[in-house]
């Protein structure tokens, strides 16, 4: 097998035909790991092509050792030789698109449930097991079949599903189906009392609707349930309506998600916001997620405050966000504003000639 993707033409020739005499079905179920190996190889495709050909015969008991094989490769390669040999039926292929845990697999069989002939009656069962996947993907293949399914109405429960793609085939669906989706996401967020269990209404709205919706998702930042504020923040991004002066309340929010949802909508505008407030954030006293928010949003900002922030936060008690401060240090650059010869630069300098050596601190200076 080795020898059969050989760079000597005449080993690799006489290696291949000694493969075609002897690769029988216990050695092709015993070698598959090795062969697909191999098959990497510039030269190794024959040896692929003979275990496709060796287990084109085999029957689905002999497979099913392949399918629980360890190595990726090896159940990857075996389930598509499976559903191209149609061994499974539509719930099968369902059941193993929704527990199992290869992405590849996933998408394999999710595709290939949908692509069975209608004649078989397990519709209902397949498409439920597609929906019950978490995988998004999955799920998004499970919502674009209840419109063949017949099951149009179950469509509506995912217009908040917390996937974007999901969301998106089901609104399709609905669409298809002569329903508004828009005018269901603007019921749901006058509703705040009922988005606590579907907050991905809030973003669902901003995907589909205008910006004159922005005034649905304001009165949303407050929202108790941290999962709606995080999607009221985002939505407003989406929807182009972000209000830094309105937003930086957020950045002092309680939950993480808000913090990271309200930074990306106030990056575009870093260098408007005051500097001795964000340097405020980056406070040992302030939660991690703050201080991380607060140096991401100076970083942007530039000038001897995100230097002094940066420098700062070196010796912060979080390894990851000791780390973040110093490509903080090294990114920095002086603006068009800096003094030449500023003392304050020279010392915060100083104090991280640790990240770069004393030859590469002179040239900085």
């Amino acid at each position: 097998m080795i020898r059969s993707a050989d760079w000597v033409a005449p080993v690799r020739e006489h290696a291949r035909q000694l493969l075609r005499e002897t690769l029988d079905m216990d050695a092709a179920l015993g070698l598959a790991p090795l062969i697909l190996r191999v098959g990497r190889r510039d030269r190794g495709t024959f040896g692929v092509d003979a275990l496709s050909r060796v287990l084109g015969q085999a029957s689905r008991g002999q497979l099913v050792v392949l399918l629980r094989s360890s190595d990726r490769d090896v159940r990857r390669f075996t389930y598509r030789l499976a559903v191209e040999r149609r061994l499974f039926d539509r719930t099968e292929l369902a059941r193993t698109a929704a527990r199992d845990s290869d992405t590849v697999v996933q998408d394999l069989c999710a595709t290939a449930a949908l692509s069975v002939v209608d004649g078989e009656d397990a519709w209902g069962e397949a498409v439920a097991l597609l929906l019950s996947a978490r995988n998004p993907r999955t799920r998004s293949a499970g919502v674009t079949a209840l419109r063949r399914a017949g099951l149009v109405a179950q469509a509506e429960a995912f217009l908040a599903d917390r996937s974007a793609l999901v969301r998106a085939c089901a609104r399709y669906v609905v669409r298809q189906a002569g329903g508004d989706s828009t005018a269901w996401y603007r019921q749901r967020c006058t509703a705040p009392d009922d988005l606590a269990s579907t907050p991905g209404a809030v973003i669902g709205l901003a995907e589909c609707g205008n910006r004159g919706d922005a005034a649905l998702l304001w009165p949303l930042l407050t929202h108790p349930v941290a999962a709606v504020r995080a999607s009221a923040v985002a939505g407003l991004r989406t929807l182009d309506c972000a209000d830094a002066h309105r937003l930086r309340p957020r950045l002092d929010d309680p939950a993480a998600a808000v913090v990271r949802e309200t930074v990306l909508a106030l990056l575009p505008c870093a260098t408007d916001l005051p500097g001795t407030w964000l340097l405020e954030r980056t406070d040992a006293r302030q939660p991690r997620h703050v201080r991380v928010g607060g140096l991401r949003l100076l970083d942007a900002r530039g000038g001897i405050i995100a230097l002094r922030a940066a420098v700062g936060l070196l010796e912060d008690p979080d390894v990851n966000l000791r780390l973040r401060a110093g490509q903080s240090v090294l990114r920095w650059n002086p603006t068009s504003h800096a003094r030449y010869g500023d003392t304050e630069v020279a010392e915060l300098l100083d104090r991280s000639r640790h990240l770069v050596g004393a030859a590469a601190l002179r040239r900085r200076k």
